[in-house]
């Protein structure tokens, strides 16, 4: 990939296409799946949360303002399930634990998927949310709690920090930021970033958009000082 690019990858079998477009319509390869995940990803149930779509994006940057320094590409993945809302339309309700029960699937799947895609460890984190108009805010906020955020952590191999996070009600065609930072403690200020998602007809009025990202490191030519990665790394004994 070019400097900048976005890429959609769409894996059927053993077949890997990068194509350099903005819009990533995404099928998981069934290959490294197992029956848990083909039931989260492969458009069946999970309590009453139907999957309509998964979605990978996929940036990698190889310099700013021109520079790079020594610790390679800037790899950041996103990957967004689009699920129906239980709750959309039915006014005030107050228990929501249908929602947050089904979520840490939800943050297992997606987690492998957005770690087997970044191609390496994961250094930074964010998780981030999207809920259609005919539910609230709140519907969102339980598909991202600490329940799926265990999970989106446990999936990607751990961490000590923190998961950065936003939500927002949104219509279809919706452009949200997904905060990222460093996985193991968040005052490393070199990790600081975020990713981008734009899904052109998410959310449905009656859907949830939930998203896991990860990075392989901080900012390219980060300079702003504070606590730095090796410093953490020499602190703890890592």
């Amino acid at each position: 990939m070019l400097a900048g690019d976005v890429a959609e990858l769409t894996r059927l079998g053993d077949e890997t296409s990068v194509l350099p477009v903005i819009v990533f319509p995404y099928r998981p390869a069934l290959r490294r799946i197992g029956k848990s995940q083909l039931d989260i990803l492969g458009g069946s149930h999970v309590s009453r949360l139907t999957v309509r779509k998964i979605i990978a994006h996929i940036e990698e940057i190889q310099s700013v303002a021109g520079q790079s320094d020594d610790g390679g590409p800037l790899r950041k993945v996103a990957v967004c399930a689009v699920v129906s809302n239980p709750y959309a339309g039915k006014g005030f309700v107050s228990d929501l634990s249908e929602i947050i029960e089904a979520s840490a699937e939800i943050g297992t799947n997606i987690g492998k998927e957005a770690l087997s895609l970044l191609g390496s460890p994961a250094e930074s984190y964010g998780k981030a949310g999207l809920v259609g108009t005919s539910g609230e805010q709140e519907h969102i906020n339980a598909a991202v709690t600490s329940i799926f955020g265990n999970a989106f952590r446990d999936a990607i191999g751990g961490g000590d920090a923190w998961i950065t996070s936003v939500t927002k009600p949104a219509a279809a065609d919706a452009t949200i930021d997904v905060p990222l930072a460093f996985k193991d403690e968040i005052w490393v200020r070199s990790h600081y970033d975020a990713i981008t998602v734009h899904i052109p007809d998410a959310p449905h009025s009656d859907e949830l958009v939930v998203i896991a990202a990860v990075s392989n490191r901080g900012r390219i030519n980060a300079r702003v000082g504070g606590l730095s990665k090796t410093e953490f790394a020499e602190r703890n004994g890592s």
